[in-house]
């Protein structure tokens, strides 16, 4: 059996998942030390989680390791954005869930710790892979 394509980011005290489901659609679930949670279907296509791995991907790889930022899709029904700021050899993710797309009203906001970058590489190029 395929595993689902997904990605897990963070730890026991905060953390963020994006997975296919076996409808095709996506769940975004993050948790934040059990006070704050957030676990809903995105209706993304595949094109646009690739894509959205690519973009982190070639943001990963450029020399400045300056903060940056991507949204999962572009437009108003994005579900996710990753803002990422450098620490260390890596990143620390502010994460902004939007369920109901940019509604300012209905949101989660939370920080993950930092990851290295050779661990967020992987992370983002075994999403890319399990979409080709």
């Amino acid at each position: 059996m395929t595993e689902r394509p997904q990605i897990r980011l963070g730890g026991d005290g905060a953390w963020l998942e994006l997975t296919r489901n076996d409808g095709g659609d996506w769940q975004v679930a993050a948790d934040w030390s059990s006070c704050l949670t957030a676990d809903f279907t995105a209706y993304l296509g595949t094109a646009e989680v690739a894509d959205f791995a690519e973009r982190m991907l070639y943001r990963l790889q450029v020399p400045s390791r300056g903060r940056f930022s991507e949204a999962v899709s572009p437009g108003r029904d994005n579900p996710l954005t990753l803002t990422a700021e450098p620490v260390g050899d890596g990143f620390a993710f502010f994460v902004r869930l939007t369920p109901n797309g940019d509604d300012d009203v209905c949101r989660l906001q939370m920080e993950i710790d930092p990851i290295t970058t050779t661990e967020l590489r992987e992370i983002f190029s075994v999403l890319r892979a399990s979409l080709t």
